[in-house]
């Protein structure tokens, strides 16, 4: 089974750097640990997040793409839909939801996408997410000063 997934891994690696998601980079811990990647998203020109550089960890299980990877968050980020460890809440990464012909690049664009389109509707962090629906400008504000202190250059 880890022979089949460490195919597939490679091939998304491969994909990845063929077609890249703008503001996004991933690269495996080393080239003996490709179940293991790192990446770097970058905060979008017009959202709270903004000169932002945010570090992912990427994890591959032995039965992908069964199972889907895990990926958090490394640096703080101020979000509804990420928790303080860094854990994500996204319905594609579910597993009761999670398809093994999803592209890892698709994943990769749904979290560059939640940054700037965070769903309130399902959050990890229920007062952000409150905050998020109630005082939009507020949450902006917040996340701009977490985006400067955690995630700046």
């Amino acid at each position: 089974m880890a022979n089949k997934a460490l195919r597939r891994i490679t091939k998304e690696l491969a994909n990845c750097h063929t077609n890249p998601v703008p503001g996004l980079s991933v690269s495996p811990e080393s080239d003996e640990a490709l179940f293991h990647w790192y990446g770097t998203l970058k905060g979008s020109p017009n959202g709270p997040y903004k000169n932002g550089t945010f570090k992912l960890d990427i994890r591959f299980p032995d039965d992908f793409p069964f199972k889907p990877p895990t990926i958090k968050f490394l640096t703080k980020i101020y979000h509804p839909n990420i928790d303080e460890e860094g854990s994500i809440c996204l319905h594609l990464l579910k597993p009761d939801s999670w398809k093994p012909a999803t592209p890892i690049l698709d994943v990769l664009q749904a979290v560059a996408t939640l940054l700037d389109n965070p769903n309130p509707d399902d959050p990890l962090e229920t007062s952000i997410a409150e905050q998020y629906i109630t005082d939009i400008s507020k949450y902006n504000k917040t996340a701009k000063e977490w985006t400067k202190k955690y995630a700046s250059n």
